[in-house]
Order: structure tokens, then C-alpha cells, then sequence
């Protein structure tokens, strides 16, 4: 059946939607792909739908080739299976809940590690069912504080997950191994640049956790790469810890009067004016700032914490949050400081923190602050700031913390040289989950000995949505989307201009031997519509081959359009199935 785009689903915009931020967002919406239900919410039309289910396929058909078999569960699911991992609590404001008219409590599923746990404990029960790997593609829902960018992070979204279940750790490994193999299949088939990197765990547990990212600079995760080939997320980046420095001969901390010194930076200008040092000027990396912050735990109680790092850092909140997760980071306010009437606005040190303090507020240490180092820091009094206070010496934390932001040239963990920094957008994640949730949900099999041994699983998700946009905003130029071959909505714009009657006869002709040799074709049979619009729509909505039946019919010849590389030329009229053709599959 042709698509004509005088009957198609469809209206093109000229203008960008106001909400829209990035490209994909823009021309998704403009070329008529997706329009905006609600916020994170979008309906898919004919052809977004059509450009989603390429990109279904190719990860269907990787995932089957590797031996995983597609299964499909409910996006409603019963509150007890999440009660049971405590995920009910954890997930916190990112879970959509929601009751029936009895009062029983459901949720939109976030993600389904649960059911899948169950499902195989309902029907497997021996070593000899493993290993195993099912999956899904499915929609899931996350209630996004900020949606943005269109698909790229939603609150309704499409995900491919997998699951593998294995009797032990050997098992995981090669479940895992065979998902990244088949995952760096699906993107290489998709046209994606992508880099595969370290990650957090996070919320979902495990052992082992990686990220493939599509590098490009409107992506919201930051990720480091070394010249040996080091790549983590920002957020599972590790500081290298210095040796512990001796300090038999440092002096006794003492206390100078600091007028007027809230900030790093006038504490380093008065500190040189008023205390300078015999072999260097003092600069921010000597002094040590205490950053408070409360966390909210899952179960909605609120906990005062103290950072302390280096001075020539900030606090990166994402590796802060992640170093915690799950529970999650709010500011701490005038009220915050109201209970704690000790501690003095910009000059807070390590005296009044820690755990046996009178604040009682626990107190984490940058990996930095090792043995032995010097700092000027805080003395719990206005105007005052400590001198020579030596780590180990005079103050201890109680424990530390990966939250000071990574900076390029920083030096990668494990040896490999400096650190550079990226963005991109996250398109997949793999996690070996171990045990929690077959412990959790009970998930035991016979081993060969005949004895229950509780299941090993792990995770593993694509964004299918996430990545159609990824897709689309790496391909597009200046006038709209350029598809790449095989996940446009057809392959072939037949585009019919002019008002004479043989033209569209002749486009119509062509369509449907086109069709008949299996080539999908989009037809511009509107009658009455200008050959600028036209050609302007054909770019706009991105087919990566146009074929233009108009004025050069009285000559014989018809126009064949590149529309990657914006090359045109003229091909006889007999010639015109096979020219096409030809485009189309070599």
C-alpha cells in the first residue's frame, strides 16, 4: 500500500516549537513525527511510528540472534513485588503510583526487574533450565522532575530490557558478555557513534555496571577518556589517592583572624596579605571547604551532611548523589542552620562536624585529604579561619566520598594518563545485578548436587526512544532530517510537481513499480501544493532518496536526489525503477 501524502496523517511546521531545545526535539516535531500530549508525553504519528519500529527491529533481531528469547509484561504492576526489594521506598519521586478503586496500590513500571524475577521462579526451578536470557520491548514510565529534549528524556518511553539468570558468577559473566557483544551490534547497525564506559550501579544494584554513550555535546551525562583508554562516567570516576604525607615537623595549628573571608577567594587574598608563606603564595588547593547538604532518604527522613575537599573544587552534585543513591540531595536551609546554631555561615571547619560532634553531623572526606596534609580551614567562629591543621593530626572525617568535580587533565585511576572530558547521551545500560533481587523474591534452583542456590541475574537496557532521537540528531542538516538508510519511513520521496496530469500519472506509475519490487515508496501526490513546499517538506521529513517527476518529463528524464550529500542528476525516464532502485540497495 503506497503513503501518499495527500491522504497521510500528517501536517509539517515551518516553525519550531517553542518548548524545544535541541534538534531532534525540533524536527521531529516540525517534519510531523511526534506531537507533544504533555509534558515528557508524546503521541507518535505514522511516520515517527514507522522509524520507531526499524529501530525496534534491529534490536529485536540482534537480540534474538544472540540466543534471547522476547517475552512482554504489564506497565501496571501490584505494589507487593516492589515492597518485597523495598524499590517501592527507593524509587522515590520517580515512580508514577497510583490506586484502584479498591484501594490497592499500583505503579507505572519504571523498570520490571521484579516481574521478570518472578516469572522465571514461577516456572524454573533447576540448574538445569540455566542459563537464561528473556527480554521486552516495552514502555516504561519515570516521572522526570525536568522533562526535556523531546524523546530524549521522557516520561513515557519505549526501553528494550533483558534479563539473564545463571546459577553463578561464571554464568553471569558470559550472560553479560554476550549482551555487550549484541548491544554493540544493535548500535553499530543504527549508525550510532558510541562509547562504552564505566558506570555507577546506582538504584539498581550490582556488581558491575556499564554505560554506552552517544557522544555529543547537547548529552546530560559527562564521561571521561584517557589516552590509554580509560572511560568511565563522571559519576564512577575514582581519585587516585595521594600517599599519606609525614608530619612529625608541622606546626600546631593555630588560629588567625580572617575578617571577612566567606569565600575561597578572599580567604586565599587575605591569608597572602596578612599570613603569607616562606616558599610559595597560599592558593585555593591549600585550603579546605566544608559543604553542607541534607539528604532525603527513601523513606522521606531528612540527614544533615558535611563534604569536606579541597578548596580549588566544587562539589559535583551527580557523583555526590550517586556516591549516596539512593537517597537524594536537597540544599540545606536557614531552617537547617537554625538547628545547628554552632555552625558559622563561611567558616564552617572540622571541629564542630563528624558523627561524636556536638552537631552530630556526619562528615565525609575528599580522598585527597590524606594523612598528613596541611589546610587552612574554618575555625567555627566569625572572622576566624584555622592554620596548618593537619589531616589525621587534628581531624579525622568519618569516612570519604567521591563528590569533587573531575576536571580535564586530572589523572585517569588506573595510570592510563590525563583525563578528557565529554558529553553524551545515554542509549544503554548493562549491570551485572548479582543476587539482590533473586534473594529478595526468593529465586533459588536445584544445583547438580541437588542443593537450592539462589539465582544470579543481570540487567541490561537499551532506550529504543532515546536512541531514535540520538539518531536524529546526529543526521539532519540546516533544511531537516537526513535518515540513514534502512530507519527512515520509506525508502524512496517520490515527489510529483507541476499541474499537468502526466506528471502525477507518470509519479503514480513509478510509485507502485517501485512498491512491486519492494522498495517503500512516500508519494507527494498533493494536487495542489507549490513545488517549493513540496521540495521543502521532502527535506524537512528526511528520506534519504528523492525522486522528482516534473518539468524535465518533456525532455524524458526525471531528477534523482541524494539527500545526504545534496547531489542531483538527471536520469531517462525508462531508467528511473532501476536508478532507484539501485540507490536504494547498493
Amino acid at each position: 500500500m503506497l503513503m501518499r501524502m495527500s491522504t497521510l496523517f500528517l501536517r509539517t511546521l515551518r516553525e519550531d516549537p517553542v518548548e524545544a531545545e535541541v534538534a531532534s526535539h525540533k524536527l521531529l516535531v516540525r517534519a510531523g513525527y511526534v506531537r507533544r500530549a504533555a509534558p515528557g508525553i508524546y503521541t507518535w504519528l505514522p511516520l515517527g511510528l514507522k522509524v520507531l519500529r526499524r529501530v525496534e527491529a534491529v534490536v529485536r533481531e540482534e537480540m534474538d540472534a544472540a540466543g534471547f528469547q522476547e517475552v512482554h509484561f504489564p506497565a501496571l504492576l501490584p505494589r507487593e513485588p516492589y515492597e518485597a526489594t523495598n524499590r517501592w521506598t527507593e524509587y522515590g519521586d520517580g515512580m508514577f503510583r497510583l490506586k484502584d478503586r479498591k484501594g490497592a496500590d499500583y505503579l507505572l513500571a519504571p523498570t520490571h526487574e521484579e516481574m521478570f524475577t518472578l516469572l522465571v521462579k514461577d516456572l524454573y526451578s533447576s540448574y538445569k533450565d540455566l542459563p537464561l536470557s528473556i527480554y521486552q520491548i516495552q514502555t516504561k514510565y519515570r516521572d522526570e522532575a525536568r522533562p526535556r529534549a523531546g524523546v530524549l528524556r521522557g516520561r513515557e518511553f519505549v526501553m528494550k530490557d533483558s534479563y539473564s539468570f545463571d546459577v553463578d558468577e561464571a554464568g553471569l559473566e558470559v550472560s553479560y558478555e554476550k549482551h555487550r557483544d549484541a548491544y554493540i551490534r544493535v548500535f553499530t547497525r543504527l549508525g550510532l557513534e558510541f562509547v562504552v564506559v564505566s558506570a555507577v550501579s546506582g538504584a539498581m544494584g550490582g556488581s558491575r555496571s556499564e554505560e554506552f554513550l552517544h557522544p555529543t555535546p547537547i548529552g546530560e551525562d559527562t564521561f571521561v577518556r584517557s589516552p590509554g583508554g580509560y572511560a568511565a562516567n563522571v559519576e564512577a570516576v575514582t581519585t587516585p589517592v595521594p600517599p599519606a604525607v609525614p608530619f612529625d615537623d608541622a606546626p600546631a595549628a593555630h588560629v588567625e583572624d580572617t575578617p571577612d573571608t566567606p569565600t575561597i577567594e578572599t580567604l586565599v587574598a587575605a591569608a597572602n596579605a596578612a599570613h603569607p608563606r616562606p616558599d610559595r603564595a597560599w592558593t585555593a588547593a591549600d585550603t579546605l571547604k566544608n559543604v553542607l547538604v541534607v539528604l532525603r532518604h527513601p523513606d522521606g527522613t531528612r540527614e544533615p551532611l558535611a563534604v569536606g575537599l579541597p578548596g580549588d573544587r566544587e562539589v559535583d552534585l551527580k557523583r555526590l548523589e550517586a556516591s549516596l543513591a539512593p537517597a537524594e540531595l536537597e540544599a540545606f536551609e536557614e531552617k537547617d542552620f537554625a538547628a545547628h546554631p554552632a555552625l558559622v555561615k563561611g567558616y564552617i571547619g572540622p571541629g564542630g562536624l563528624g558523627e561524636e560532634s556536638a552537631s552530630g553531623i556526619r562528615y565525609l572526606l575528599d580522598p585527597r585529604v590524606v594523612e598528613g596534609t596541611r589546610w587552612i580551614t574554618g575555625a567555627d567562629a566569625p572572622g576566624k579561619h584555622v592554620f596548618d591543621l593537619v589531616a589525621g593530626r587534628d581531624f579525622t572525617g568519618d569516612g570519604f566520598v567521591e563528590a569533587a568535580e573531575v576536571r580535564a587533565g586530572d589523572p585517569a585511576p588506573d595510570g592510563s594518563g590525563p583525563l578528557e572530558l565529554a558529553r553524551g547521551i545515554e542509549i544503554g545500560h548493562i549491570f551485572a545485578l548479582g543476587r539482590r533481587y533473586a534473594e529478595a523474591l526468593d529465586l533459588k534452583v536445584l544445583d547438580e548436587n541437588g542443593k537450592q542456590v539462589v539465582v544470579t541475574m543481570g540487567s541490561y537496557g537499551i532506550g529504543v526512544t532515546r536512541a531514535l532521537a540520538a539518531i536524529a540528531e546526529g543526521n539532519h542538516d540546516d533544511k531537516g532530517l537526513v535518515w540513514p538508510r534502512g530507519l527512515a519511513p520509506a525508502d524512496v520521496h517520490v515527489v510529483a510537481t507541476g499541474k499537468d496530469p502526466e506528471v502525477f500519472t507518470t509519479a503514480e506509475r513509478i510509485a507502485s513499480e517501485l512498491q512491486a519490487d519492494g522498495v517503500e515508496v512516500l508519494l507527494d501526490d498533493r494536487p495542489k501544493v507549490s513545488p517549493g513546499v513540496k521540495f521543502k517538506d521532502a527535506e524537512l521529513i528526511g528520506v534519504p532518496t528523492i525522486l522528482v517527476v516534473g518539468k524535465g518529463l518533456a525532455e524524458g528524464v526525471v531528477e534523482l536526489r541524494d539527500r545526504r550529500s545534496g547531489e542531483a542528476r538527471q536520469v531517462p525516464l525508462a531508467e528511473a525503477v532501476p536508478a532507484v532502485t539501485a540507490a536504494v540497495r547498493g
